[in-house]
């Protein structure tokens, strides 16, 4: 059987230590019929190619939920896998699962739970409020986290996922420039991996909005929040898909893999051991998340049970991306919030 992950420890240290523990014989976190051998692809790819092409090669992929909508059709539901009180019995963090769910059916089984969370170093407290951000930044060593989709994603958090209102738009993109201006330049236009890199190495003490790892040894904090409202933030992680392209040879294996990555001792004892980030809920709730140094799970669950999730029609990807870039270019420029926002919205609705 092959899988495909993506490039980064928590995506591929849980899946490469259970094929070697399988390889080995005696697996104490159970045994399947047949091992899987897991390729990987850049974060890049992860992001934007598309799962139709991979399910061609692939009969297990970590996939993200926007790529859905274009991808039904060369996928098995977990319906024709498992019967409804095995998927009943599932529990998984904020609504991760929810966002394997389109057009009636359940594409994916969450294997990796994340969303956009604030980060710094130790002994530096990030404003839990929008508002009080910019001053804060003028003293503290701040960057953003926009490159990529990001800059479009950080957009949308600071927008409730109502990125269409244009109260909330122009208000968003003002606070982004606002904070643009006194954040590190270079490094802002990183991935979520390119900034958490500055802040281990000291060069940036704080991201007030991007998607938070596990194994970063910082201080982890619930996404800022307007006044009076919920910490805005876009859903992440990653969920397990099934390739239809010989689901008919291999379904008991498919199963059984699927089982045992969602099953406890998996996620709530292995994925912490190698630096995975699990998708059980369990985890998340516990009183130390497996990782009591960092309180990442605790300190971040109502961010987790908050947050938006993104559309997941046919073509939203590319569109997600060209409006990343429309964002991120504008406020470089520093087109004005109104006209950035118009320019945005045409673009939607042209699409």
């Amino acid at each position: 059987m092959r899988g495909l992950t993506w490039d980064h420890p928590r995506g591929y240290a849980p899946l490469d230590e259970l094929t070697r523990l399988d390889l080995a014989g005696d697996n104490p976190y159970g045994q399947v019929p047949e091992p899987i051998e897991w390729d990987r692809q850049p974060l890049e790819g992860f992001e934007s190619e598309p799962i139709t092409r991979l399910a061609q090669t692939y009969d297990v992929m970590v996939i993200d939920h926007p790529g859905l909508g274009a991808a039904t059709d060369a996928l098995v539901p977990m319906e024709e896998l498992f019967g409804p009180d095995e998927l009943a019995g599932l529990r998984f963090a904020g609504r991760s699962y929810e966002s394997y769910h389109l057009d009636g059916r359940q594409w994916a089984l969450p294997l990796d739970a994340a969303t956009q969370v604030a980060a710094a170093r130790p002994g530096v407290t990030v404003p839990g409020t929008w508002p009080e951000l910019a001053e804060f930044a003028r003293g503290t060593r701040t960057a953003l986290c926009l490159g990529g989709p990001h800059a479009f994603l950080m957009f949308c958090a600071l927008c409730s996922g109502d990125f269409l209102d244009e109260e909330a738009g122009e208000r968003a993109l003002e606070l982004m420039a606002e904070l643009l201006a006194l954040s590190d330049p270079e490094l802002s236009l990183r991935n979520p991996i390119g900034v958490l890199d500055a802040m281990t190495a000291d060069a940036v003490d704080c991201c007030p909005l991007l998607y938070g790892y596990v194994t970063y040894p910082l201080t982890w904090s619930d996404a800022p929040a307007w006044p009076g409202a919920a910490p805005g933030s876009v859903l992440g992680g990653t969920g397990l898909v099934v390739s239809r392209r010989r689901i008919g040879t291999i379904r008991e294996a498919v199963r059984a893999h699927l089982l045992r990555l969602t099953s406890e001792p998996v996620q709530a004892r292995l994925f912490p051991a190698v630096g995975g980030q699990p998708a059980a809920r369990s985890v998340w709730t516990a009183q130390d998340g497996g990782r009591p140094a960092t309180g990442f799970y605790r300190d971040t669950l109502a961010t987790m049970e908050a947050a938006w999730i993104r559309p997941r029609f046919p073509g939203y990807i590319t569109l997600q991306e060209r409006s990343s870039a429309l964002i991120r270019d504008g406020l470089l420029a520093r087109t004005p919030a109104a006209a950035l926002l118009r320019d945005l919205h045409e673009d939607w609705r042209n699409t």
